[in-house]
């Protein structure tokens, strides 16, 4: 592991300094990489298929899962993405000259080597060392044992493109110690690496948090709420909501609770039931909730679980508070909506769930580094440092002060 890590420190020396120019063109023949070589990539993927299959794993996890043609084609565009963005090393954030002529200028730097280990997705593999790459960082990868094959295989072609160009491979590497104690020994070495982002499941979140020395920004669960309010446009929150929760169930900004003002309830909770059933979607409610619907009983630990499947738990609240409130006690931080042509109503939620999305009248599907207009993110962050929300090339830099003088001694 050490030898490892010396060769990506190494690494990030020369990746750190390569013009932006260098590191676009390298970028572009990643892209054309992925595609030239998708039948490589989906006849391994097709083994970690084949290995889901046999251990059972959910409809929502194997979707994650698969790599078609398609999928290979939107992560090379999406490498294509990060390479057409603005280079994010070398902005100068601030700038001003002191009373005595010192010119100051507050500069925009790589992190180094970051370590991130995800779960199930293998198109996380592309975008995360691409964003790496573009900011200058030397990545570390560890993804899950259901997406092994894929994994390696991505990594292969990408670092193949590395080689061709006279770059140092070890600017992307999947860990070679992939097991629990491999990833206990990473989030430790801090002289080498620096910073870790975990993305995944409450579990490894929890033991990431609790074991690394390292710096963590972690990626959490998304149970994320959407609030109608008395004052909702019904049509308008019937499409969001079923937006929110059927267009893909298994992804982290997706609905896991619906929330409904007394006031409305009976209004809405008829034709909100019929468009879910149309989606075959199982729903779960409180109390007040099946005294509209006949549906089963959602307990205290439905409306704690992240279920990314097509499972909704409804409550129904007396006011905007207990929204908040219920939000406050459940939610993981991730994305909050409310739906409300009631301006008051929509500013207080706004202002008061503590969430790093909060929308107004909108699906939380748009909780994405693409749909923000970041192109590709390394994920969605939950931390409050020192980055928050969908997570660009800007948030996988840091900064330096750059001092100017003329002699000036203190």
């Amino acid at each position: 592991m050490q030898q490892f890590l010396e060769d990506a420190k190494n690494a990030n020396k020369i990746i750190s300094t390569l013009s932006g120019d260098i590191k676009n063109k390298v970028l572009n023949k990643m892209a054309n990489a992925l595609v030239e070589n998708k039948d490589y990539i989906i006849s391994q993927n097709l083994k970690d298929i084949e290995a889901g299959q046999r251990a059972q794993l959910s409809s929502a996890l194997m979707d994650r899962l698969l790599l078609s043609d398609e999928r290979i084609q939107s992560m090379a565009t999406a490498i294509r993405e990060i390479a057409s963005l603005k280079d994010p090393v070398g902005r100068v954030l601030d700038g001003w000259v002191t009373e005595i002529g010192l010119n100051i200028q507050k500069t925009s730097i790589p992190i180094g080597v970051i370590g991130i280990i995800y779960e199930s997705r293998p198109n996380v593999t592309s975008d995360t060392a691409a964003l790496c790459f573009k900011s200058g960082n030397v990545c570390v990868l560890k993804g899950g044992k259901e997406a092994e094959f894929s994994n390696k295989a991505i990594a292969k072609v990408l670092r193949e493109v590395l080689i061709s160009n006279n770059l140092p491979v070890n600017a992307i590497s999947l860990l070679p110690d992939s097991s629990r104690e491999g990833v206990a020994n990473l989030i430790k070495q801090d002289k080498y690496v620096d910073l870790i982002i975990p993305r995944g499941g409450e579990a490894l979140i929890k033991f990431v948090s609790e074991n690394a020395t390292v710096p963590v920004v972690k990626h959490d669960k998304g149970l994320c709420h959407t609030y109608i309010d008395k004052g909702a446009n019904p049509q308008m929150a019937i499409d969001i909501s079923i937006n929110a929760k059927c267009q893909r169930p298994g992804v982290c900004n997706a609905m896991e609770t619906l929330l409904i003002h007394k006031d409305i309830a009976s209004k809405i909770l008829p034709p909100l039931y019929e468009a879910f059933i149309e989606e075959n979607t199982q729903l779960l409610g409180c109390d007040k909730t099946r005294e509209f619907l006949d549906i089963k009983k959602a307990t205290e630990d439905d409306f704690n679980t992240e279920y990314l499947e097509n499972i909704l738990s409804i409550k129904t609240v007396n006011n905007i508070d207990e929204a908040i409130e219920h939000i406050a006690k459940f939610g993981s931080g991730h994305s909050e909506c409310i739906i409300s042509e009631n301006y008051g109503a929509v500013n207080e939620f706004l202002d008061k769930v503590d969430a790093a999305c909060v929308y107004a009248n909108a699906s939380t599907r748009f909780t994405d580094g693409g749909a923000f207009g970041f192109g590709a993110e390394v994920g969605i962050s939950t931390n409050k440092l020192h980055a928050r929300g969908p997570m660009g090339i800007n948030d996988l830099t840091t900064y330096k002060f750059k001092i100017f003088g003329q002699g000036q001694i203190r």
